[in-house]
């Protein structure tokens, strides 16, 4: 039978496109293709074109979003009030970890401002009885009053002829609006001159709020984004911590996903009660597993789970994704006494709550203000690929980037 010499053509340049395709992946010679494609002819080698371009951009990105861009500050540091006289002082403390610490804060701060009130450093209360810290144990004490300086008056500790009398003790919701202080607060300082906060949190609530006091805005925005950082020892126990992942694995390209997974949270009642609710809130390790593989995170992934030991129930876990560790794996032997002890949940979780802000990618296998907070400090810096099982965003990406409905796009744009 008489061969067409057509065919034969059309077979060579096939198969020479393909060998040079593979070629271009190889090598990464992505526009010397399209130089060439540029050169051929027909319909079919402009719907081949189309296809490549497809595949080319799945494996340069992967599971991994590179198109976060760093939003700008919109807002501007509060005028000063150094020439107005404090009328009195505000105390209160820090407490269940740096993701309440940062709302307990900005209420603080918010509310000395508008009342004009000196502010004492806070404490750091435990969640044990008794467990008690000095501000300077886990924050940039110099840091937090150069970033308020003129915002409002700071004092390390209240003075003598004060702390012999007892403050009037107000409970603040989290989030407290101008009103609640006008009605509620601002009467009882100005009888009392000497307050007590003590914030709750009747839910979480880090969604844009509805427009208020510009000048109250900003100091929202400088007190929760622009003044509390870790002291530098353990800022830089958290770097070290953040290179090892980044480097521990070769064929993770420096990236690692961090993942808010604790077995002691899945353990509570709102965990075990899930599989009851429309809409889950806590997954579980196998569960997020899933989620990841399903994401196209492959096993060569670095992972760091916010877990400080070991627990059989990530064994399943560690065998997907066999580049995962925990506090235990990262920190130095001769650091481990002083963050790894009984009575350290609040630097575990200080060192958690950083790494999951600086990861290049983050999934929350419960929902809650840790997550809130971590996500608005990702936003905040550009790191949007904030990832959530129960997102009905077709990529799964948080509905405070997909909806940019988190209170960081009111003071980043």
């Amino acid at each position: 039978m008489a061969v067409d010499p057509r065919q034969i053509l059309g077979a060579f340049l096939t198969i020479s496109m393909f060998a040079m395709l593979g070629n271009m992946i190889k090598r990464d010679h992505f526009d010397a293709y399209k130089m060439s494609l540029q050169m051929q002819s027909g319909v079919r080698l402009k719907k081949f074109e189309e296809n490549k371009v497809s595949a080319i951009t799945l494996l340069s990105k992967g599971p991994w979003n590179v198109d976060s861009q760093q939003l700008k500050q919109c807002w501007t540091k509060p005028v000063s009030k150094d020439t107005e006289p404090s009328k009195g002082f505000i105390v209160f403390s820090l407490t269940n970890g740096p993701d309440h610490h940062v709302s307990q804060l900005a209420d603080a701060v918010v509310i000395a401002r508008y009342v004009n009130a000196t502010l004492v450093l806070p404490d750091i209360r435990g969640s044990e009885p008794g467990q008690k810290r000095i501000f300077q144990d886990m924050y940039d004490v110099d840091k937090f009053m150069r970033s308020l300086d003129g915002v409002i008056t700071i004092v390390k500790e209240l003075p003598p002829e004060v702390t012999s009398r007892s403050p009037a003790v107000v409970r603040v919701p989290n989030g407290a609006s101008e009103d609640f202080i006008v009605k509620k607060i601002e009467p009882i300082f100005r009888a009392k001159g000497y307050l007590r906060l003590s914030t709750y949190f009747p839910s979480v609530n880090l969604k844009l709020r509805e427009k208020q006091n510009a000048d109250l805005a900003s100091t929202t925005c400088l007190a929760m984004f622009g003044s509390l950082e870790l002291k530098p020892e353990i800022q830089e126990l958290v770097d070290m911590m953040a290179g090892s992942l980044r480097t521990l694995n070769q064929k993770s390209n420096g990236c690692f996903v961090a993942i808010d997974l604790r077995t002691d949270v899945l353990e509570k009642k709102i965990c075990k009660q899930n599989g009851f609710k429309k809409r889950k809130s806590c997954y579980n390790a196998q569960e997020i597993a899933e989620f990841l593989k399903k994401r196209g995170f492959d096993g060569n992934t670095t992972i760091y789970l916010t877990q400080t030991w070991w627990h059989e129930s990530l064994n399943f876990f560690r065998e997907i994704f066999p580049n995962t560790y925990i506090k235990d794996d990262l920190i130095p032997a001769d650091k481990k006494g002083a963050f790894l002890k009984a009575g350290s949940s609040d630097l575990q979780r200080a060192i958690d709550f950083y790494i999951c802000s600086q990861s290049d990618a983050f999934v929350p296998a419960f929902t809650g203000l840790f997550y809130g907070h971590v996500a608005g400090r990702r936003i905040a810096s550009g790191r949007t690929q904030i990832l959530v099982p129960s997102s009905p965003s077709p990529d799964f990406l948080s509905s405070f980037v997909s909806k940019k409905n988190h209170l960081a796009y009111s003071c980043y744009c």
